[in-house]
């Protein structure tokens, strides 16, 4: 009879992929399971801070990533105007021991499968599998599955425990808490394209204008492009819509850019033109701004949530993925820590519930954008001096403080 510790991961995501990789290294014997056939390099544009590059790096996966990641080398928050409010060096530039990277989600995905078959073997992502039901009979859990679009069972599998990273919409989450309901909904809409363009200040910068209702992030996220003196920029225009949800059934649609372009009209700074980039863009998709209230509890016996099933918050700061980075990393220490499976996952919870709760309730507030908002509420009209609106330190404590709440700051992950 073997020792080996056995997990089921339903979810093929970042954070499934990742908790994979670093189960496996802490010789626990992985299977993940993924709703959809087959897993395509889909998405746009996210950000990998460097307290999760720290965590792929341990995995052995840094020459990849700087391959696929563009390394962010500064952040800079504009009024609706395009006048500075807030910049800082971010990465290596920032003094980090890792970069942030800029990335395209489906690529970083791509490159997290592609180490998983290599590792674990290619039969250890179960693709097409929709987990419908599960149950824990003595000391195993034992997972059901089906093809989602014939209905057809398609097989059950235990282990000694099962991870579920199935999403905001996740099965196993709605499964402990019954009545929780649809995502909550922030009264904004979020609209994502990527184009091609020249590239703006640096051709490393990420940069975020406006205020709360209306507000435009861009960076670019393409090394072979930059590498070529072009960009490909990531881009979000966001602006608050009123109370109604989209029907999940509309999330990521394509939609037509004249439902929001126009409120961009004016919003052509000089070295980033905003309206130009829109109209430039073949591909436009639209999602709400939605998280969930933060749980009492993730761990229930064998089986825990990480990730968007454990902690789904706002897109501020850069987080989503690197926060289901390091649930992973936090996942795998707690399994050296525990023999016991079951004290492993409470280790693990107890090292992850709070930071992350902190995190969605802070980015609710705007996290460190809201400089950004405090700069329209006290200056509409725009500014000549910012510091008759806002003073340098006001704007460093909010910045530092947040890096503080979501695991970043320099010094403490330098010396970690």
């Amino acid at each position: 009879m073997s020792d080996t510790r056995t997990a089921l991961i339903v979810g093929g995501g970042i954070g499934g992929l990742v908790t994979a990789l670093k189960l496996h290294r802490v010789g626990v014997s992985v299977r993940v399971f993924e709703s959809v056939e087959t897993i395509k390099a889909l998405g746009v544009g996210i950000n990998l801070l460097p307290h999760a590059v720290k965590v792929l790096t341990e995995l052995g996966l840094a020459d990849e990533l700087k391959k696929a990641g563009l390394p962010t080398a500064e952040l800079m928050y504009v009024n609706k105007f395009g006048r500075k409010i807030w910049q800082e060096d971010r990465g290596l530039d920032a003094g980090y021991n890792w970069p942030q990277y800029s990335i395209h989600r489906g690529r970083l995905q791509m490159l997290l499968l592609n180490a998983v078959k290599q590792e674990l073997g290619e039969d250890a992502v179960y693709t097409g599998h929709h987990l419908t039901s599960f149950q824990v009979f003595g000391d195993k859990v034992t997972a059901h599955f089906e093809n989602k679009k014939t209905g057809e069972r398609i097989g059950s599998y235990s282990a000694d425990t099962m991870i579920a990273a199935d999403g905001i919409h996740s099965a196993v989450r709605k499964f402990y808490y019954p009545h929780e309901g649809e995502p909550k909904f922030s009264g904004r809409i979020l609209w994502r394209g990527i184009t091609e363009s020249a590239p703006f200040l640096t051709g490393k910068s990420m940069i975020m204008a406006g205020y709360q209702d209306q507000k435009f992030v861009a960076y670019p996220v393409c090394p072979e492009a930059a590498a070529d003196g072009r960009s490909l920029v990531n881009w979000i225009a966001e602006l608050t819509v009123g109370d109604e949800l989209l029907s999940r059934a509309d999330w990521n649609r394509k939609i037509d850019k004249a439902k929001f372009a126009p409120h961009f009209d004016g919003w052509d700074f000089g070295w980033l033109n905003v309206p130009q980039l829109i109209e430039e863009t073949d591909a436009v998709y639209e999602f709400p701004m939605v998280d969930r209230d933060p749980v009492p509890r993730w761990t229930f016996g064998r089986i825990t949530l990480l990730g968007d099933a454990a902690h789904p918050m706002y897109p501020i700061g850069s987080n989503g993925a690197s926060q289901a980075i390091l649930d992973a990393d936090a996942l795998g220490q707690a399994l050296i820590e525990h023999p016991n499976i079951e004290a492993a996952l409470q280790a693990y919870e107890q090292a992850r519930l709070e930071p992350t709760a902190n995190i969605v309730l802070t980015n609710r507030q705007n996290g460190p954008e809201v400089v950004m908002q405090i700069v329209e509420e006290r200056a509409p009209e725009g500014f000549e001096n910012l510091e008759d609106v806002i003073s340098y330190k006001e704007l460093e404590d909010i910045a530092n403080k947040y890096k503080k709440i979501a695991g970043f700051d320099r010094e403490t992950l330098n010396t970690k």
